[in-house]
């Protein structure tokens, strides 16, 4: 065994990644504080094929020295937007026909693994603040809240680590596991 080298992994260029279909997916930042947490979120967008990110109130905006440290690149490749509330960007959505999930601990959460997206349905995933989490207002908004399972004495995850499993479940569960 031995490893790839990068001209080996046949990785779309900029234009090629443009025009590549992409998963109905948009990734609602809803107020993140830490530009590394933005980069990291544009980065696995990328990695994912995903539609677009919405950026809203504080959350910071590219191009941007310290989101670029993470995001290496992704800005110019993955779509993005920005609103000035969360609700506003999840109320586009929702014109858009996006069904919205808070990615947040509530009282009818779904687990993540439990959760069975509907084929040929787009999905707007909300990622909380780094503190408050989703606000309270855009939880009552979305169609469904999804909780990432935890076991450890922590009740919550890096919002770019979450960004990271919750992708990946839902990109495998449409596309890998037909």
């Amino acid at each position: 065994m031995r490893k790839l080298k990068n001209e080996e992994l046949n990785r779309l260029t900029t234009e090629e990644f443009k025009q590549q279909q992409k998963a109905p997916i948009v990734v609602i930042l809803d107020n993140v504080r830490s530009m590394h947490n933005v980069g990291a979120s544009f980065r696995t967008a990328d990695a994912f094929l995903i539609e677009a990110i919405y950026l809203t109130g504080i959350t910071a905006k590219p191009p941007h020295r310290e989101i670029n440290k993470t995001a290496l690149g992704a800005t110019e490749t993955v779509e993005w937007l920005y609103f000035s509330t969360t609700y506003e960007a999840v109320m586009h959505a929702k014109d858009k026909g996006y069904k919205i999930a808070a990615i947040e601990q509530a009282d009818q959460s779904v687990f993540l693994h439990e959760f069975i997206p509907e084929e040929n349905t787009p999905y707007a995933f909300v990622f909380g603040n780094e503190v408050f989490g989703v606000e309270d207002e855009v939880v009552e908004q979305s169609d469904i809240c999804i909780e990432i399972p935890q076991f450890g004495t922590k009740h919550s995850l890096n919002i770019s680590v979450s960004v990271g499993v919750v992708l990946w479940d839902i990109i495998s569960k449409l596309q890998l596991e037909k």
